[in-house]
C-alpha cells in the first residue's frame, strides 16, 4: 500500500494540558477533510507539532501523547518555547509572513531568527527519517518549512516530494530583498512538484528561479540538478457539502434564529478574519463609516457584524491593531449609531462552527477584503451556505479566491470609495441578480472541493515522478557504459561525433570565453593519437576559433553547425556556397533589439547572425524573444534562411546548414565499426537523425530526444572520455 507522509508545522490535532491531563482537540481549517478524502489505497502518516511546548512536558508525558497520536496516523514533533519564539513567531511570522504578504517594512531579517528557522527545518527532517522511505509520497505544506524538501531530497533521493505554499509567492522584486533568498529556493527545489494557489503566485516563483539560479522553464517544468520539477496551480477548495447541507441543521436553525431576532428586519453585512493586519480589517471598517457617512438614509436599517478572530496575542503590533480597531468601532457607533441601533456589532472570539455558520446564512452581504491573501476560503464558504441563492459577496481582488469567483463584486481593498459602491450596490441588488451570481460560483465551488484539490495534486505529484522515470531510463547507466566500453575495445574503426559548448565545457561558464579546459585538450588529443579513431568536433563556433583551439591536434572540425568543415590535415572548405546578402536585412533589426535590451549583442558568423541574451534579464528578454521572432519570421519568409532557437540565442542562418549534414559527411567516409556521438542542445538532435541505429548517442542534461541515452553534465562526457582514452 502506497503511504503518504503529510508534514506541516501544526498536526491535524491540538493537545492541551490542564490540571495534569491532555486534551485532544482537532485543528480547524480544510487540510485535514481534503486528505481524509483520498483513496484508502494510501495509508496517511500525519507529522507536525502538537500545539504544547516541550517544556510543559515530561518524558513520560510525550511517550502518552505518542500513544495516543499513534491510533490517528500522527507523529509529534516536540518543539521548546525558544524555538517556537525564534522559528515560529520569529522568522514565519516577522519575516516571511509580512514579506511574502507584500508588507516590506514590517519585516525583520535577523540572524537569529534564520539560524532557528533552518534548525527547526532539519530537526523536522530528523524525525521524518525515522519513519519515511524512498517509495513514500511526502506532502510538505507551507511557509514554516521551506527548506525541508531538499533536505529530505538529500537523504531520501528517489522520494516523491510534493510542496504547496497556502500563502502568497510575491513578486521578485519583494523576494529579492530576502537575505536568505537562495537558500529559501533551493530548499523549495528539492521538490519535485511544488504547488501555489493561483497562476500568479507560480509566475512569481517561477521568476525568481530564473532571476536567482539563472533557470528557465517550459510550460511550468524546470530542469534541477537532471531531474525535472513541475510547479503547477492548484486552488484550494472547501467541503462543500458540509457547508451547504448544515444550514438545514437543527442547531445551525436554532442559531439562526437568535441573531433574526437581534437584528430583525434589517440588512446584515458581515466580516470575519483572523486579527491580522493582512486581512484589510481597519480599511473595510473605515469604508463602512464612509458608507453611512455618505449614505445617511441607511442608519438604522444595516448592521455590519463584525468578528476578529484572536491572532499572536503576544506579539505588540497585533496588540495594537486590535487597540486601534476596538477604538474605530466605537467611534462609528458613537457617530451613527442611536437608542436602539448599533451599526457595528463586534466580536472578538474563536467562533464555533454552527455559529459560523449561522452567521453566513443571515447575512446578506459578506464583507471580504484583504489587502493580501493566498485564497480566503470564507468567501467559497460564505456562498455554499446560500441555498437560496440570495446574498452578495463583496471581494478583494488581492485574494487568491478572486481568480475563481469573478461573479462576487471584486474591489481593490485600499480603495474605500470603491468598496462603498460596492456595499450599496450589494444592498440594492435584484434577487434574481444575485441568484444567478451565486449559482455560478456554486457550481465551480461544488466542482472543485477540497477533496478534488487534495486528489490533484497527489496525482499531479505521481504524473511527474513517472516522467522523471521515464528520462531516468534512457539514462546511461552502468552497465550501459561497460558495454560501450567494450565495444570501443573490440572495435577498429571508431568515430567520434563531439559537441563542444555544453558537452566538452559547462554552460557555467560564459560561453563566449568557455576555453577547453588541459583536462578536455588532454582526452581529445590522447583519443585522436589512435589510429583506429576519428574525432570530429562539431561546434556552433566560427572556423577561427575552432582552429585557434584544435588546429594542431589529429582532428576533424565542423564549424558555424555545420556551414565549414576541414578534414585531418586539409583545409576549410564549405558545404556549398550559400548567399549572404540577406544578413544586410536582418543584421540591423538585430541589432536594433540588442540596443533595447541590455546585455544582449549580436555575433556575425560566415553563414549566420546570432542574437545573445545569456547575460540580458530573462523577463526582458523573453518580451524581446517574442517581438523578435515573429519580426524576423515576416522578414525571412522569402528569403532562403531559417530562424532558430537555442539556449540563451536566436540565431538566423541558411537553410541546409546543419550538424547533420555535416556528420553524413564522416559516416558515409567508410564503414565504421564503433560510432559515439555526445551533445546537448537542438542543433545536435540533427547529428542523432542520422546516426544508424547500432551508434552510441548521448545527450547531456535530462530532456527528450533523438538519442539513446542521456547523462547527467559535462563531468560524466569528460569521465567516459577519460576513461576511453585510458586516462
Amino acid at each position: 500500500m502506497a503511504r503518504l507522509l503529510v508534514i506541516a508545522n501544526r498536526l491535524q490535532f491540538s493537545i492541551s494540558k490542564r490540571e495534569g491531563e491532555f486534551h485532544f482537540r482537532p485543528s480547524p481549517g480544510g487540510l485535514a477533510t481534503g486528505l481524509s478524502s483520498l483513496p484508502d489505497s494510501y495509508e496517511r502518516l500525519w507529522i507536525g507539532w502538537p500545539g504544547i511546548a516541550s517544556e510543559r512536558l515530561t518524558d513520560k508525558d510525550k511517550d502518552q501523547i505518542r500513544e495516543k497520536l499513534v491510533t490517528e496516523n500522527c507523529v509529534p514533533i516536540f518543539l521548546s518555547q525558544r524555538q517556537l519564539e525564534l522559528y515560529y513567531s520569529g522568522f514565519c511570522n516577522k519575516t516571511i509572513w509580512p514579506l511574502f504578504h507584500y508588507f516590506p517594512t514590517r519585516a525583520a531579517y535577523e540572524r537569529r531568527f534564520w539560524q532557528a528557522y533552518n534548525k527547526v527545518n532539519q530537526f523536522f527532517c530528523d524525525e521524518i527519517l525515522k519513519v519515511a522511505a524512498n517509495d513514500d509520497y511526502i506532502w510538505v505544506h507551507d511557509y514554516q518549512l521551506m527548506l525541508l524538501p531538499k533536505l529530505i531530497r538529500q537523504n531520501l533521493t528517489e522520494a516523491k516530494i510534493g510542496f504547496f505554499l497556502h500563502i502568497p509567492f510575491p513578486s521578485f522584486e519583494l523576494f529579492r530583498l530576502l537575505p536568505w533568498r537562495q537558500e529559501i529556493m533551493e530548499g523549495l527545489l528539492g521538490a519535485d512538484l511544488i504547488g501555489f494557489h493561483t497562476y500568479d503566485y507560480a509566475r512569481h516563483f517561477l521568476s525568481s528561479v530564473c532571476r536567482i539560479a539563472g533557470i528557465e522553464h517550459t510550460l511550468g517544468k524546470l530542469n534541477i540538478d537532471n531531474r525535472v520539477v513541475q510547479v503547477d496551480t492548484f486552488p484550494m477548495g472547501i467541503d462543500y457539502q458540509k457547508y451547504s447541507a448544515a444550514v438545514n441543521g437543527a442547531d445551525v436553525k436554532k442559531e439562526t434564529e437568535k441573531v433574526r431576532k437581534q437584528t430583525g428586519d434589517r440588512k446584515v453585512i458581515l466580516s470575519i478574519d483572523r486579527l491580522d493586519y493582512t486581512k484589510g480589517i481597519i480599511q473595510r471598517l473605515e469604508a463602512f463609516d464612509l458608507f453611512l457617512s455618505e449614505n445617511p438614509e441607511y442608519k438604522g436599517k444595516v448592521t455590519l457584524i463584525m468578528v476578529a478572530v484572536p491572532s499572536r496575542t503576544g506579539v505588540k503590533d497585533y496588540q495594537l491593531l486590535r487597540e486601534r480597531l476596538e477604538h474605530l468601532v466605537g467611534r462609528i457607533n458613537g457617530e451613527h449609531g442611536a437608542i436602539g441601533y448599533m451599526p457595528v456589532w463586534y466580536l472578538y472570539r474563536f467562533m464555533p462552527f454552527t455559529k459560523l455558520v449561522a452567521l453566513y446564512n443571515v447575512a446578506d452581504v459578506a464583507l471580504v477584503t484583504p489587502l493580501r491573501d493566498g485564497m480566503n476560503l470564507i468567501a467559497k464558504e460564505f456562498i455554499a451556505t446560500k441555498k437560496d441563492g440570495k446574498g452578495v459577496l463583496i471581494l478583494s481582488e488581492m485574494t487568491g479566491a478572486a481568480s475563481e469567483m469573478a461573479e462576487a463584486l471584486i474591489v481593490n481593498a485600499n480603495n474605500k470609495k470603491q468598496i462603498v459602491q460596492a456595499i450599496k450596490q450589494a444592498l440594492e441588488m435584484p434577487i434574481e441578480e444575485q441568484m444567478e451570481r451565486n449559482r455560478l460560483m456554486q457550481e465551480r465551488l461544488s466542482r472543485y472541493t477540497v477533496s478534488r484539490w487534495s486528489h490533484d495534486f497527489i496525482s499531479a505529484l505521481i504524473k511527474i515522478k513517472e516522467q522523471q522515470q521515464k528520462l531516468s531510463a534512457r539514462k546511461l547507466s552502468k552497465s550501459s557504459r561497460e558495454q560501450l566500453i567494450k565495444d570501443y575495445q573490440k572495435s577498429q574503426n571508431r568515430l567520434f561525433l563531439l559537441d563542444y559548448d555544453g558537452t566538452l565545457v559547462s554552460f557555467k561558464d560564459r560561453p563566449e570565453k568557455a576555453c577547453p579546459d588541459k583536462e578536455t585538450l588532454n582526452s581529445v588529443k590522447c583519443l585522436s593519437s589512435d589510429k583506429s579513431n576519428e574525432i570530429v568536433l562539431i561546434s556552433g563556433r566560427d572556423k577561427q576559433t575552432l582552429e585557434q583551439w584544435f588546429g594542431s591536434f589529429n582532428v576533424g572540425l565542423v564549424a558555424e553547425h555545420g556551414g565549414w568543415f576541414r578534414r585531418k590535415g586539409r583545409d576549410w572548405q564549405r558545404i556549398e556556397t550559400f548567399k549572404s546578402q540577406w544578413k544586410q536585412t536582418i543584421r540591423p533589426v538585430l541589432e536594433l533589439y540588442a540596443d533595447r535590451t541590455p546585455g544582449a549583442f549580436v555575433e556575425e558568423k560566415d553563414f549566420s547572425l546570432v542574437w545573445h541574451y545569456r547575460r540580458a534579464s530573462p523577463e526582458l528578454a523573453n518580451v524581446r524573444v517574442q517581438e523578435m521572432r515573429d519580426t524576423l519570421l515576416n522578414l525571412t519568409a522569402n528569403l532562403d534562411v531559417g530562424v532558430f532557437e537555442g539556449n540563451k540565442i536566436i540565431e538566423v542562418k541558411n537553410l541546409g546548414i546543419n550538424k547533420g549534414r555535416a556528420a553524413e559527411l564522416w559516416l558515409s567516409q567508410q564503414n565504421w565499426d564503433f560510432l559515439l556521438a555526445i551533445g546537448d542542445d537542438y542543433t545536435d538532435e540533427e547529428t542523432f537523425a542520422v546516426l544508424p541505429q547500432k551508434a552510441y548517442s548521448i545527450r547531456v542534461g535530462f530532456s527528450m530526444s533523438k538519442a539513446r541515452f542521456n547523462v547527467d553534465s559535462v563531468d560524466e562526457v569528460k569521465s567516459l572520455l577519460r576513461e576511453l582514452a585510458g586516462d
